[in-house]
Formats: C-alpha cells, structure tokens, sequence
C-alpha cells in the first residue's frame, strides 16, 4: 500500500515538473523575423528636402515659382528668361496632352564651376542650344532612367556627333555623360504626371560647342589658258594671209612716204619697156 502510494506519487511530481519546463521554454520562443522585402532593381533617385510636393491630378506648376521654391537655381532662372525659353515650356506643358517634359536643371553650384566669362562668350542661338540641351522632350520618372536609349534625345537634337547624352543608371544613381563633362543627378526638384525636374551637380556642355569646324575654302577663279589664246591668234593671222592671196591684193608697207615712191618706180618702168 505505502510502495504503491509512493509510486504514485513520484509519477505526479514527474508529470508536474514536465509540465512546468515545457510551458516555460514555449514562453521564452522569440517570436518570428518579418520578412524583409526585396529591393527594388529600378534606380529612385532620392527627393530633395526642399523639394516643393507635388500632385498628380494637378496640372503642372510654373517652372519659375518651382524652382524659386527650391532654391539655388539663380542663374538657371535668368537664362530660361532671357532666352525665352521659359514661355516656350510653359506653353507646352498647358498644352500637351501625353508625354511631358523632362529639365535636367544645374544649380548655382554647377555653373560657378565653368571657366570664368563661358556663358558671357556665347552668342544668343548657343544660349538656347544649351538649355535645349538641358531638357528631354518626354516625362521621365526617378525608377525610369534606364529605359532610355542612349544617345538620349533633347529639345536640342539627337545629333551623335554634334550632341551626345548618354544616361547610365546604377541603382539610385543617375549619370549622364556628354562627351565634355560627366554629371550627376543629385535629388528631385518635381516631378507630376507631365513634368519632372531633376537637380544636377554639372552643367551639360555639349559637344558641338568645342568641335572645330573647317572654315570654308574661298571660290578659285577660271583663266584662260595661255596656250589656246595664242593659238587662236596665230589661226586669225594666217585666215587674213590666205584671204589677202586669193583676192590678189599686195600689202604695202606703211612707213610714210614709202608708198609714193613705190608707185614712182613702177611708172618708170613702165615707160621704159613702151619706148624700148
């Protein structure tokens, strides 16, 4: 009877305890990690704090209050202004239904890094050629940049050796190579459905403007030859004597006074055969 009760009771104490161990290892369990996402394989280039917001069912805002509101683009603006330019990408986004705009914008930075007198040595049609080459005539968002094909078309041309604008994207970096610099997309200034503007660490120069060009060769006036000039001379001279021949006519030399005593001696020979 005690051995059966003690029995028993060991069994009861073992089955507590197991109870007891299992409840504390489940409490102490950690929980599951999250699954982590996988990165996105299209570059975003990051926005820039100062960037003003931007809103897709709105239309685009002017590009001038734009980038006063994100500073820095001081010199970018007066050339837009001075050119015109500014009127003439207004213009187009209000009235553009699809593709939109693209501004690769330097700011004060980028330019304060050209030669001294560089933008005050260009004439007002490289002045345009340059902002035009500052903006691809289609809306290109941050992930997009790879999806162009270089060399990579602007307002300015798609001329390979005058104007070329490789884009290469590596992750969140944007580079885009002009054959004269290599820049650097930094942030988004704006970007909507229409319109994107990014900031850019360079000035895009391009080619065209440090190719010299062959000045024109000056028009080369015909002479005659000389040889076909007396040629034709000599044939004019013996024409007259074959002419003189066949008429009969005995030119006469004209030295003053030489023609009447010709005419003298040839009367008294005359007279003489008539009276021999």
């Amino acid at each position: 009877m005690k051995q059966g009760l003690i029995s028993f009771s060991l069994l009861l104490l073992m089955f507590m305890f197991s109870f007891m161990y299992s409840s504390t290892t489940a409490a102490q369990a950690p929980a599951a990690a999250p699954k982590a996402s996988a990165p996105s394989s299209k570059p975003s280039v990051p926005t820039l704090p100062q960037s003003p917001e931007s809103s897709s069912d709105s239309a685009p805002d002017d590009i001038t209050r734009i980038l006063k509101k994100a500073k820095t683009f001081t010199v970018l603006t007066r050339l837009l202004k001075t050119t015109e330019i500014m009127n003439n990408v207004n213009s187009q986004l209000i009235t553009a239904k699809s593709g939109g705009l693209t501004i690769l914008a330097p700011d004060d930075s980028a330019f304060s890094q050209l030669k001294a007198g560089f933008l005050n040595s260009l004439n007002e049609g490289q002045k345009i050629e340059l902002l035009q080459f500052h903006i691809l005539p289609q809306y290109v968002s941050s992930s997009n940049f790879d999806s162009l094909s270089n060399p990579v078309q602007t307002v300015a041309g798609k001329d390979p050796t005058r104007l070329p604008l490789n884009v290469e994207s590596y992750g969140s970096s944007v580079n885009i190579s002009t054959g004269v610099v290599n820049a650097t997309i930094t942030g988004v200034v704006y970007s909507d459905n229409k319109l994107a503007i990014y900031r850019l660490d360079k000035v895009l120069l391009p080619l065209d403007f440090f190719v010299k060009k062959a000045p024109a060769a000056a028009p080369v006036m015909a002479k005659a030859p000389k040889a076909d000039k007396e040629k034709s001379s000599a044939e004019d001279e013996n024409d007259t004597t074959e002419d003189q021949n066949k008429s009969g006519a005995v030119t006469l030399i004209s030295i003053p006074g030489t023609t009447f005593i010709m005419s003298l001696g040839v009367a008294f020979v005359a007279g003489a055969t008539l009276f021999s």
